[in-house]
């Protein structure tokens, strides 16, 4: 990218903060003397406003959740990646991962994981997941591509830093 682009970029950065700015100034249009940041649109993208700000530019994604599990677990996560960051990544390096969730008895089973089936054995237990054969293999699967840790001998986990993102991953799949 050539300085003048660079130029011009900043400058529609400026343009597109000032009109923020602006805006927010003038108040809602609902009503003129409540200022814009409290309109229910505002407050209901309080999240992608505070992107902005942060990234401008060709803006990004962000992820972020607070989540209380079974068994008096909790979970924390936020990911911000900017667009060209994710647009100049070669998507095919995480084919593995996605491709273990595919699979709907290896998705079931990391749902089973989560809500605190955590051993081998009480998997196996479970009908729809076959042998203890069958659910090691699944679950094999799974600790390759990040999805389960093992916590112990014959005890999986999600990783702590791959609850939230597997519950985006639903979301974003149309299960909220």
């Amino acid at each position: 990218m050539g300085s003048g682009e660079k130029w011009q970029r900043r400058v529609a950065d400026l343009e597109r903060r000032m009109d923020a700015l602006e805006s927010l100034l003038a108040g809602s249009p609902e009503d003129p003397g409540v200022p814009a940041t409290h309109t229910a649109a505002t407050e209901q993208f309080w999240a992608l406003s505070r992107l902005k700000e942060e990234l401008g530019g060709s803006g990004g994604v962000l992820y972020t959740g607070a989540v209380d599990l079974p068994g008096d677990r909790h979970a924390e996560w936020q990911i911000t990646a900017a667009t060209d960051q994710l647009l100049d990544t070669d998507w095919s390096q995480y084919a593995g991962a996605i491709a273990a969730l595919g699979n709907p008895v290896r998705l079931s089973l990391a749902q089973a994981v989560v809500n605190g089936t955590t051993t081998v054995a009480a998997l196996a237990a479970l009908a729809q997941f076959g042998t203890t054969g069958q659910v090691y293999h699944h679950v094999n699967q799974l600790v390759t591509a990040g999805w389960l840790m093992a916590s112990a001998r014959g005890h999986y986990a999600v990783p702590p830093a791959r609850v939230v993102p597997l519950l985006v991953i639903l979301a974003a799949a149309g299960a909220a």
